[in-house]
């Protein structure tokens, strides 16, 4: 049974899939885009086949000005996410609990993100864009790893305008499904708890559109 007409849900992966996922943050590279130094990334595209997940070819990310005042236009290219890290049991657990709680069908793509936001300054943006939609009918943000910061709780709106009704530290495996078109959402700025020593939140975040 699926659940795709929700407007937010708080889900979980396992504690083994985070352990399997968690290395591979280790070696994300910086990119030249205007986050780039801090949000390090990489970036597929992949279909579900039952337990098998499907490597789609390369693709370049591109949203609109409507949609992202703050690299909009810009057609961004990422490089892939490694093809274990793809291949994995991990990430075969994140993307079957992303597809069935969206009701997506097989032949449909699932964007995947796969980011780490580390301390540059005192006070690091995890979400530059500001309180934001991505433009997709569903989104998941999956927290894999904090080390060293406070900060970086996820924010979720009804309006853009208006107070946040959800804000929350997401914690190792937690998942966040959003309803892109109903809802808009943000993250708080993030600060080394030891100055002296840079800090990271590790997260993947899914796309897909359904409808």
């Amino acid at each position: 049974m699926n659940h795709h007409d929700y407007l937010m849900q708080l889900n979980h992966i396992s504690p083994e899939a985070v352990h399997q996922l968690e290395p591979s943050f280790g070696c994300l590279p910086t990119t030249p885009y205007a986050d780039g130094e801090y949000r390090l990334r990489r970036y597929s595209v992949v279909r579900m086949y039952g337990e098998e997940i499907r490597h789609m070819p390369h693709h370049s990310f591109v949203q609109s000005e409507d949609i992202n005042h703050h690299q909009g236009g810009v057609l961004r290219d990422f490089e892939e996410i490694e093809e274990d890290v793809l291949l994995s049991e991990g990430m075969a657990e994140m993307c079957r609990v992303f597809k069935e709680q969206n009701g997506i069908d097989d032949d449909q793509d699932i964007e995947i993100h796969q980011m780490r936001i580390i301390t540059l300054d005192e006070v690091t943006p995890v979400s530059p864009e500001g309180i934001h939609q991505d433009g997709f009918d569903h989104i998941a943000i999956i927290a894999i790893e904090r080390d060293n910061i406070q900060g970086g709780e996820i924010m979720v709106y009804r309006d853009k305008t208006e107070q946040p009704f959800f804000s929350m530290p997401m914690d190792k495996g937690d998942m966040a499904l959003i309803d892109d078109h109903a809802l808009w959402h943000n993250a708080n700025p993030i600060r080394p708890l030891d100055p002296c020593r840079q800090g990271h939140l590790d997260v993947f975040v899914l796309t897909t559109r359904t409808r």
